[in-house]
């Protein structure tokens, strides 16, 4: 058997891979947007207000009325203008706040009075007072 030897060099044919760079280039250039043909239309796009906490709302604060008249606020001591500036605090991140006062038995009325005057100067509109029957 004779080997046939071919005067041909073998060479790589690149006219496919030409073709298949041109059609990327056409694909892209068809796919791509050269104007902004939306840009003219007006959306009046809505705005948000003031933004509050996500935070669950606190379900109701409990001010004490001791005996010997100390305020408490959820159990912690407070004097009666923290007791005001918490509560205003709290009523501007929280708007519907609720508040229940208790009073102790023996405590006088004037000074359960007082502590519902300093929970309104603080704003809050729910409030409460709670008794034992």
């Amino acid at each position: 058997m004779r080997k046939r030897q071919d005067s041909e060099a073998a060479t790589i044919n690149l006219t496919p891979m030409i073709d298949v760079v041109f059609l990327l280039v056409i694909f892209f250039m068809v796919g791509s947007k050269f104007d902004n043909g939306d840009s003219g239309v007006q959306v009046n796009v809505p705005g948000t207000g003031d933004m509050k906490s996500m935070a669950r709302l606190p379900d109701e604060r409990i001010v004490e009325v001791t005996a010997t008249g100390s305020i408490t606020l959820d159990g912690a001591s407070v004097t009666g203008d923290q007791l005001t500036q918490t509560l205003k605090t709290q009523r501007e991140a929280y708007p519907s706040l609720k508040v229940a006062v208790r009073g102790e038995q023996n405590s006088s009325f004037a000074q359960v009075a007082e502590v519902l005057q300093r929970v309104r100067a603080a704003g809050v509109q729910q409030m409460g007072v709670a008794t034992k029957r």
